[in-house]
């Protein structure tokens, strides 16, 4: 298997609907997401982990995002910042170009035009040089494009397919749990009657064709393990 790092990116936003939405769309786009919803947690985040992008609000509880952004600079800390705020006036937008904001963009917005951002920032930037293809066996996911081939066959997943494949390869030869799998792909914290779980699994073997080359198999008791 080749090892990959996906992008991490710090979303610091205090509206819970703006971070699930935006959440959402980054990470099927390939990024994982950590989100805080104050301005003391996201000050102490940004400046005691390595992101590869971080998007602030700029009216938070506790620090402002304007104050983040300058303590990060005054560390000398360049990962590329964009603000994602109401503050739409222009004095607003340049105080924060001026402090060394990278981008600047307006609520409300579209998700699409947010998502193509952080992605031309990720490019600009001089840290992220991480691998975005994974492969086990003849599976083959790129991360940036988002496209699955098996064997050179293309094979078109739902999005949360897709999340649920990743999961499964960055884990290859791992027994997964059903629990496991509901808490990091679907990010249920609480125990649920559900066949979501079974439901998708099947959906994905069935599109990647299991003719005699089964790749996800059911450990009896135990969960599901992804391996040649």
């Amino acid at each position: 298997m080749t090892l990959v790092t996906r992008p991490r990116l710090l979303l610091v936003e205090d509206d819970h609907a703006t971070t699930d939405y935006v959440r959402q769309g980054l990470e099927e786009s390939g990024i994982d997401v950590v989100c805080v919803a104050n301005g003391t947690d996201g000050s102490q985040h940004a400046l005691s982990q390595t992101w590869d992008i971080v998007i602030l609000d700029r009216m938070l509880p506790g620090l402002d995002g304007l104050t983040i952004l300058m303590r990060m600079r005054s560390y000398a800390i360049m990962t590329p910042v964009l603000f994602l705020t109401t503050m739409d006036g222009v004095p607003s937008r340049v105080a924060g170009l001026r402090h060394g904001a990278d981008d600047y963009m307006i609520k409300p917005f579209a998700l699409r035009e947010l998502v193509a951002r952080v992605q031309v920032l990720l490019r600009r930037s001089s840290s992220f040089q991480h691998t975005t293809i994974m492969n086990v066996a003849d599976v083959e996911l790129n991360l940036l494009t988002l496209a699955v081939t098996r064997n050179g066959e293309k094979v078109l997943l739902q999005p949360q397919e897709l999340k649920l494949l990743e999961y499964f390869m960055r884990n290859a030869g791992t027994v997964l749990s059903r629990q496991m799998l509901l808490k990091d792909v679907w990010h249920m914290d609480f125990p649920v009657r559900t066949n979501i779980v079974e439901t998708h699994i099947c959906r994905l073997r069935e599109k990647l064709g299991q003719d005699g080359q089964p790749l996800i198999h059911t450990v009896r008791g135990s969960g599901y393990v992804m391996s040649a």
